[in-house]
């Protein structure tokens, strides 16, 4: 086998693009809630979501829901999607599931954090620094969930 042959036959994992696809802000409660001197409660969602393209390439995308309150009232209300195109080429299908779920979102995640960041400050706000995300944990977990549905549909 020539060395390009053995070469084209290697696992292959290629950044395409990273794009922010989506970004909203809400202020329900200005002006009168950059009056308060309370320290609000931030609630953080995070979903993740993957759609095949193409033979080989991927569109991982991230979406953050921050909420910030003070009481009942929302202070602000930042979603974020942070896409990536991914191209994975001769990939085991034992490892396509975990890439696209832990190590694409993994490479996804600064750039969403901050967004949300710089989104908040931009917006009057102190700055939200996000956590960072155990994705394989949550990986780990929702294969957990999914196999235990399994079990009790049968």
């Amino acid at each position: 086998m020539t060395e390009a042959a053995q070469q084209a036959n290697h696992p292959a994992f290629n950044i395409e693009k990273l794009y922010m696809k989506d970004l909203s802000l809400e202020i329900p409660h200005a002006p009168q809630i950059f009056l308060e001197r309370e320290t609000p409660q931030i609630d953080m969602q995070l979903n993740a979501q993957t759609e095949k393209i193409d033979d080989e390439v991927y569109e991982v995308v991230i979406t953050a829901t921050v909420t910030t309150k003070i009481g009942e009232k929302v202070m602000f209300l930042i979603e974020v999607k942070q896409a990536g195109i991914f191209r994975l080429s001769n990939l085991p299908e034992d490892d396509m599931e975990p890439v696209l779920a832990v190590l694409c979102p993994n490479i996804l995640f600064p750039y969403l954090r901050e967004t949300v960041s710089s989104v908040a400050v931009r917006a009057g706000f102190a700055p939200v620094l996000l956590n960072p995300v155990n994705f394989d944990a949550l990986y780990q977990q929702h294969k957990q969930e999914k196999a235990q549905a399994a079990a009790t549909t049968h």
